[in-house]
């Protein structure tokens, strides 16, 4: 009997310290006399704009065909940060790109006629000064319709947006 009693209280100890153990392995904590309050770090969040990742633009009014078979090339590293001829900041990352003509603001929408894929974009800057081209897109513009990320132009469709 009092073999039976000692193995009962040993299988006991031996559960309760299992789930002590598996316990302390689940909150994170190694030690199982480690204050909680010790273990929290503080950690200042950077308040920035806020990431969209899908949204939903309107435009009010018609896209009128502009020209056909026209080549798209991009500028990107070289250009970010520094000021457009339109007074503002080149940002890589936005739907932007220079026309030689168009006004400025002018929204054009850009079709891949490979495949199809469509982005509209705001002139806001001059260019491109290659014989040939017609838009310079930003870089998160042209790969977003680029069939393959190794293409350096693109033979594109553009229409503009008509109030």
């Amino acid at each position: 009997m009092k073999k039976r009693l000692s193995i009962l209280l040993y299988l006991i100890i031996a559960l309760i310290g299992t789930s002590f153990f598996a316990q302390s392995i689940l909150s994170g904590k190694k030690d199982s006399k480690v204050n909680s309050k010790d273990t929290i770090k503080k950690i200042k969040i950077e308040e920035k704009e806020p990431v969209i990742t899908d949204s939903l633009i309107v435009y009010k009014g018609k896209f009128k065909p502009y020209k056909k078979s026209a080549h798209a090339s991009y500028y990107a590293e070289k250009f970010h940060g520094r000021r457009t001829a339109s007074g503002k900041i080149y940002d890589m990352y936005k739907l932007t790109a220079a026309h030689k003509t168009l006004p400025f603001g002018t929204k054009v929408k850009v079709t891949n006629e490979a495949n199809g894929k469509t982005v509209i974009v705001e002139i806001t800057d001059r260019g491109p000064f290659v014989r040939g081209r017609e838009i310079d897109l930003s870089k998160k513009a042209f790969f977003s319709i680029a069939s393959s990320s190794g293409a350096g132009y693109i033979k594109v469709t553009l229409e503009i947006l008509q109030k």
